[in-house]
C-alpha cells in the first residue's frame, strides 16, 4: 500500500509525533494531534498491531472504530522486544518532536527508551506519558484501565440513579479525558520549548484527568459536609432542567433554570402565574420544589409531539434539545453543516462514518481525515524517509521479523 497522500495541513503541520502504545487513551491523543495536522507515526507490534484494530463492532472482520482512532496516522510495524527494533525507535525519536506512549510506567526505561535516554539523542524531545495512575506515587506501576480511573477519579460515584449502583457513562470517558489532557500537555510543552529550547516529560494519569472534572466536590465535602452523589437526570437545586416526555415518545431536554428563561417557559406554557408565584419565581425556591415543577412541565409537554415542543421552545427562546442517538447525528442538518459527520474509506472499501475534527479553524484548516492504515503500510517509507534506512537493510529487517 502506498504512503498517505493527503497533504498535511492544519496548525500542527510542522510537528512530528511518534505514537507508542495501544488501546484508547494514547491513540485517541494521537488521533487528535493528527486531526490538527501533526505527522503521527504509529509504531505497532509486528504480529497483530494495536488491539483496537479488532475492538468494538466488527463488520467483514474489520473494526468500525479503527478507521477513526487511527486516522491520518502512518503505520510502522516494529518488534520492540528486539534490540534492533528499539534502536529503530531511538532513530525515529532523534528526528521527532514528541513521543506519545501509554505503556505501564517503567516499560520504556527497561527498553532503554526513557526520557533521559531519548533526550541524550534529541534534547528537544517531548515525551508524553499516559497511564492509569501516573509515573510516580504508590500505585504508579499498577495496571490501570479507564474504568478504574473513572472510579478513582470520582465520576462513577456521581453517575446514575441514586437507587442503583454507580454507572458507566456509555463511552470510554476516562480514556478520552486523559487523551485530551495529553494533547493539552503536549501543546503546552511545545510552546515552552520555543523559549527554553528543551523538551520535557508530560505525565498524564487517567484518574487525575477524571478528578480534574469534578468541580467543587472536594470543597463541598471538606468544608460544607456535602457529599455529591448520584442524582439521575437532574442537578439538585437547579430547576427546571430535565428530560421531559412528549406524546410521540421523543425525549426533550429543557434547560430553563435561569429566572428570565423560566419566565419565557411559563409564557410558552400559558402559565404566566408560575413566573410570579413566590414558590417558583426565583432560582432557590424553584430548586426546592423541583419534583413538583417537573411534574407540571411534564404534564404539559406530554400533550405535544417532540417536534411541536421543540418548535414552541425555539419560538419562546428557551434552550431545548432532543436526546440524540447515533441515528439522529447521522441525519441532523446542523451536524452536516458543521462537517461533524465524515466518512472514512476503510481497507475493505466501506465508507465508515466518524465524528469530524473538533475544533474548527478559520484559517489553518486541517486536511480531510484519512482512515486508519493497514498494519505496516508505511514501514518502508518512514524508515527510508525519516531515518535513512536503505531498502536492502529494510528487506533484511523484514526477513529477521524485526519489522513488517
Amino acid at each position: 500500500m502506498a504512503t498517505i497522500q493527503n497533504p498535511r495541513t492544519g496548525p500542527l503541520a510542522d510537528l512530528r509525533v511518534i505514537e507508542l502504545g495501544s488501546f484508547i487513551a494514547g491513540p485517541f491523543a494521537g488521533q487528535l494531534l493528527a486531526d490538527y495536522g501533526a505527522e503521527v507515526i504509529k509504531v505497532e507490534n509486528t504480529e497483530n498491531g494495536d488491539p483496537m484494530r479488532r475492538w468494538g463492532i466488527n463488520v467483514d472482520g474489520e473494526s468500525l472504530w479503527w478507521p477513526s482512532i487511527a486516522r491520518n496516522k502512518k503505520s510502522v510495524a516494529i518488534d520492540l522486544h528486539t534490540d534492533t527494533g528499539r534502536d529503530l525507535v531511538r532513530k525515529l525519536a532523534a528526528e521527532a518532536d514528541v513521543i506519545l506512549e501509554n505503556f505501564r510506567p517503567g516499560t520504556l526505561a527497561r527498553w532503554g527508551l526513557s526520557y533521559d535516554d531519548l533526550a541524550a539523542l534529541n534534547p528537544r524531545i517531548i515525551v508524553v506519558h499516559v497511564s492509569g495512575f501516573g509515573q510516580t506515587g504508590p500505585r504508579a506501576t499498577d495496571a490501570g484501565f479507564g474504568s478504574v480511573g473513572e472510579a478513582m477519579g470520582g465520576i462513577r460515584f456521581t453517575t446514575g440513579d441514586p437507587e442503583n449502583p454507580p454507572s458507566r457513562t456509555g463511552v470510554s470517558l476516562g480514556d478520552s479525558l486523559a487523551a485530551m489532557f495529553a494533547v493539552i500537555g503536549t501543546l503546552s510543552a511545545v510552546h515552552e520549548r520555543e523559549r527554553s529550547g528543551r523538551g520535557q516529560e508530560v505525565d498524564v494519569a487517567i484518574y487525575e484527568a477524571v478528578a480534574a472534572l469534578m468541580e467543587s466536590s472536594m470543597a463541598d465535602f471538606d468544608i460544607a459536609g456535602v457529599l455529591r452523589g448520584r442524582t439521575g437526570s437532574v442537578l439538585p437545586g437547579v430547576a427546571p432542567s430535565n428530560v421531559y416526555p412528549t406524546s410521540d415518545g421523543v425525549e426533550v431536554l429543557i434547560a430553563a433554570n435561569a429566572d428570565g428563561v423560566f419566565r419565557r417557559l411559563c409564557g410558552a406554557m400559558g402559565r404566566d402565574d408560575l413566573a410570579d408565584d413566590p414558590r417558583f419565581a426565583e432560582h432557590g425556591p424553584r430548586g426546592e420544589r423541583m419534583a413538583e415543577l417537573d411534574a407540571m412541565i411534564g404534564e404539559w409537554t406530554s400533550t405535544m409531539t417532540g417536534e411541536e415542543l421543540l418548535a414552541r421552545m425555539e419560538a419562546s427562546g428557551v434552550p431545548a434539545g432532543r436526546i440524540y442517538t447515533a441515528a439522529d447525528t447521522l441525519t441532523d442538518p446542523h451536524y452536516a453543516a458543521r462537517d461533524m459527520v465524515i466518512r472514512l474509506l476503510n481497507s475493505g472499501g466501506k465508507q465508515v462514518p466518524a465524528p469530524g475534527v473538533v475544533p474548527k479553524f478559520s484559517r489553518s484548516t486541517p486536511a480531510t481525515p484519512v482512515a486508519g492504515r493497514e498494519l505496516g503500510a508505511d514501514t518502508d517509507s518512514v524508515l527510508q524517509d525519516v531515518v535513512g534506512v536503505d531498502a536492502e537493510t529494510i528487506s533484511q529487517l523484514r526477513r529477521d521479523s524485526v519489522v513488517r
